[in-house]
């Protein structure tokens, strides 16, 4: 029983954890990034490069479906992790991919911050993958609704 029990509570972290990295938008992918963007610079981050995939594989004559990543950061949380371990700037600054699946339906995926700070002294429950998360949700969270 307590088997059973240890099972069913690993798939459910697991999927709600993959919930927590994933969200499908109804905006193409450049105006879903436009759009995180956008929500990036509202929230007084900073925006450090925007790489388009397609465009990348396109000038080496391949092809990709429609991919552009965003690299952004907020000084406060960035320095937060730093300060209980500088090896956190090897994860650092955030990154957000916006991707065109089989379906074509755009999908936002990014990395939570407890896989993003695994492996340094940075505790489970520690403030700062509650403060980067929280960013990470609300942050993609207006990007797929527009705002």
């Amino acid at each position: 029983m307590i088997k059973i029990l240890a099972t069913a509570l690993i798939g459910l972290s697991t999927s709600a954890m993959a919930e927590d990295m994933m969200k499908a938008s109804p905006l193409t992918v450049a105006e879903t990034i436009d759009a995180l963007e956008a929500a990036v610079n509202g929230a007084g981050a900073t925006v450090f490069a925007r790489v388009d995939h397609a465009a990348g594989a396109e000038s080496v004559g391949k092809s990709l479906p429609d991919a552009e990543l965003l690299i952004f950061g907020n000084p406060a949380l960035g320095t937060l992790a730093m300060e209980q371990d500088i090896r956190a700037g090897a994860v650092l600054p955030l990154r957000v991919l916006a991707y065109a699946d089989a379906d074509g339906v755009t999908q936002l995926q990014w990395t939570p911050a407890e896989d993003l700070f695994a492996g340094l002294d940075i505790p489970a429950d520690a403030e700062v993958i509650t403060r980067v998360n929280g960013a990470l949700n609300m942050l993609t969270s207006k990007a797929v609704s527009g705002e």
